[in-house]
């Protein structure tokens, strides 16, 4: 079965080629102009993946997220930004997103950045029942990096893709200083400014996910990286 992706572009020329070369790849794409015509097929149908371009018709991408992560906390979200719009970029993870890709882009990078997102969806698929049901302990917390969610006292904290990884990445080395530059390359596969951006972001996400057991701290270690204090 092929992965159903919604892409939501507004540029004619654009979205006509990029369409064309998803397919090739043997993704079902379901193409849509502009916000709201996207929120009607995201309610309809189901997606492995959500495309969006930022600056949209009706309904931006930014509030598009914001719709979707309200009825659907798991599906991967990529923007896709102008490359004047840098703050796009960090606001759109703020909202949920999952990753984000400077126009212009090239077809290699997209699909690469999708297939990340569909090899997770695989995988958690593939795992056997032991498997999901192993879970790693921070602190008070429960941590289940298949379902991508974090339990506390029965309530559920469910983590983007990005989050659970970063989150998994400093449980499995507790008290132990992290570099900045190493968490970036083991996540994202570089260190550029933006994408250190994106890193604090998560890392704020995460320190509030967190908050409810006093014994826990993600610390910034001022010109050096993180450590998580377990």
């Amino acid at each position: 079965m092929q992965p159903r992706i919604l892409y939501v572009e507004d540029d004619p020329n654009l979205s006509f080629v990029t369409k064309d070369n998803l397919e090739l790849n043997h993704y079902e794409i379901v193409h849509c102009p502009d916000g709201q015509l996207a929120w009607g097929a995201f309610q309809a149908q189901h997606f492995d993946a959500c495309v969006l371009d930022v600056m949209l018709p009706l309904v931006d991408g930014f509030t598009l997220a914001k719709q979707i992560r309200a009825i659907n906390p798991d599906v991967p979200i990529l923007f896709l930004t102008a490359r004047s719009l840098q703050e796009d970029k960090i606001q759109g993870l703020r909202l949920g997103g999952d990753d984000y890709l400077t126009k212009p882009f090239s077809m290699e990078e997209l699909i690469l950045r999708i297939e990340v997102f569909l090899r997770r969806s695989r995988t958690e698929q593939s795992v056997s029942s032991s498997q999901t049901a192993s879970t790693l302990a921070i602190g008070t917390y429960t941590f289940n990096f298949y379902k991508l969610q974090l339990l506390y006292k029965g309530s559920v904290q469910n983590l983007t893709f990005r989050e659970a990884e970063v989150l998994r990445y400093l449980a499995e080395r507790p008290d132990q200083i992290v570099r900045r530059e190493e968490l970036l390359k083991a996540i994202w596969g570089d260190d550029d400014y933006f994408m250190g951006r994106s890193l604090d972001v998560f890392i704020s996400r995460l320190r509030k996910y967190l908050s409810q057991d006093p014994t826990l701290k993600i610390e910034g270690i001022h010109g050096v990286g993180f450590r998580l204090r377990c």
